[in-house]
């Protein structure tokens, strides 16, 4: 019983100074991008813009990343010198709110697009989605062809492989005790590990300390949450739209052991016309080959403005 109440004591005192701490993150280390109300309703979407071109390059993130900024920056960083670029990040993501709106892939699609234009961006886009954001960079192309000229994946995620291989759509209670009470806090290695940019050695220490006080509240997020339980019907109804007319290309992780996962972005690749690219290293394959990635980019993105 003893043991127990201390349990109790030490978990409550952790969540108290955990909020608190929260607070004064958020103050310290505002957003360096836009906070854009895309519901009406005071909840904010962050969406970060830098460079000039043609087309906005837009970075969509996969699921659970804690923040898109940091996750994609080595790589938008190598393209803003010829490209402008923005990064959306979702609800429950990054400096975004939390959202009471349900993340099925109409709602998610019709943030994302109002984030943009509240932003002050217009299209034509050219999205580079990384894994779940494949589905709705599909869907994105069905519903608005006039504002998508082409896809470029990130390792992402197709319709077909999501209803072949029915996706877990549970998250680590254990995970969500430790983030939710604060006591991750004295474990700083666990954002070392978890965070793919921070691991792969892409932030200077300042970056690092920013990207950690937003790992502390934005890891398994009830949005995130939602998403993940909405995966096989919000792949579903991307499948029932049938194929995109416009360029799938992919880079494709060749790490990833299920054989299943190559396939089904390569035939996707091929059935639009699209280039399909198999590299060494992990699921977040930006952070693996972010030189050979942009530099194919740019090859992809000059043929579609020749076009």
């Amino acid at each position: 019983m003893v043991l127990i109440v201390g349990i109790a004591f030490i978990s409550i005192s952790s969540y108290m100074e955990h909020r608190e701490l929260v607070e004064i993150e958020k103050e310290q280390y505002p957003a360096p991008g836009i906070l854009v109300d895309v519901n009406d309703n005071g909840e904010k979407v962050h969406v970060y813009t830098e460079g000039q071109g043609d087309h906005t390059l837009v970075f969509m993130s996969g699921l659970g990343t804690s923040s898109p900024y940091y996750d994609f920056k080595v790589l938008y960083n190598k393209l803003t010198d010829e490209h402008r670029i923005a990064v959306v990040e979702r609800a429950g993501y990054g400096w975004s709110d939390l959202t009471e709106s349900p993340r099925d892939i109409n709602t998610v699609l019709e943030e994302t697009r109002k984030a943009l234009t509240l932003s002050g961006e217009t299209p034509p886009y050219i999205l580079f989605p990384h894994s779940l954001s494949g589905l709705e960079a599909i869907h994105w192309a069905n519903e608005y062809p006039e504002e998508v000229d082409a896809i470029i994946g990130l390792d992402p995620l197709v319709p077909a492989y999501a209803l072949e291989d029915e996706v877990e759509t549970s998250f680590s209670p254990v995970i969500d005790f430790l983030m939710r009470s604060g006591l991750v806090r004295s474990q700083p290695e666990v954002f070392t590990v978890n965070f793919p940019a921070m691991k792969k050695g892409h932030l200077s220490e300042e970056e690092a300390e920013i990207a950690r006080t937003i790992f502390y509240r934005r890891v398994q997020t009830d949005n995130m949450k939602d998403e993940l339980e909405r995966v096989n019907t919000n792949a579903q109804t991307v499948s029932e739209q049938g194929q995109i007319d416009i360029p799938f290309h992919v880079f494709i992780s060749r790490e990833n052991e299920d054989e299943k996962w190559a396939e089904s972005l390569v035939n996707y690749a091929e059935k639009t016309g699209g280039q399909s690219f198999i590299l060494d290293g992990g699921h977040y394959i930006h952070l693996d080959q972010p030189e050979l990635i942009a530099e194919r980019s740019r090859e992809i993105i000059r043929k579609v403005k020749d076009d």
